[in-house]
């Protein structure tokens, strides 16, 4: 049994921009497993219910899903774990200095794997958008898309 592995692996998180305001962007590096590592490459992965969160001092991205490796024994990883994320100590107390302020909170964008073979998180400090900053967005879409018709006809 052969298991697809792409070259390209992006995992966006879809519902991110349009839930939250993005202030800051990190790239940060994951510490994973070799089941999950193999799992990633094959796109088995889903970060849209997840949040990053600091735990002793560390930062954990909490529900990242990493499907289980079909070909992986007894030695398989759980889908749903905690994960630490490498970042510089610098960038870790920016973050959480930035954490004490009322709505912000850390969310992953995007899954990857690197040009070096390393798997990568974007991860940004966000905060939550009203009601009517999501209603916005709508217009706005909507709106680009009705030019983008009208410029097409002509």
């Amino acid at each position: 049994m052969k298991v697809k592995i792409e070259k390209s692996v992006n995992i966006l998180n879809k519902r991110a921009r349009f839930e939250y305001e993005i202030l800051d962007e990190y790239e940060a590096g994951i510490v994973l497993t070799g089941t999950e590592i193999k799992s990633l490459r094959s796109s088995k992965a889903s970060i849209t219910e997840s949040f990053c969160q600091f735990i002793d001092d560390e930062l954990y991205v909490i529900n990242m899903v990493i499907d289980e490796y079909k070909l992986g024994t007894f030695y398989n990883h759980k889908t749903k774990r905690e994960r630490k994320l490498l970042l510089h100590n610098y960038e870790l107390q920016k973050l959480k200095k930035k954490l004490k302020d009322v709505g912000n909170t850390i969310i992953p964008l995007k899954l990857y794997i690197n040009n070096n073979g390393k798997a990568k998180l974007l991860i940004s400090l966000a905060r939550g958008k009203k009601l009517y900053d999501k209603r916005e967005a709508i217009k706005d879409r909507e709106n680009k898309v009705n030019i983008q018709r009208l410029l097409k006809k002509n």
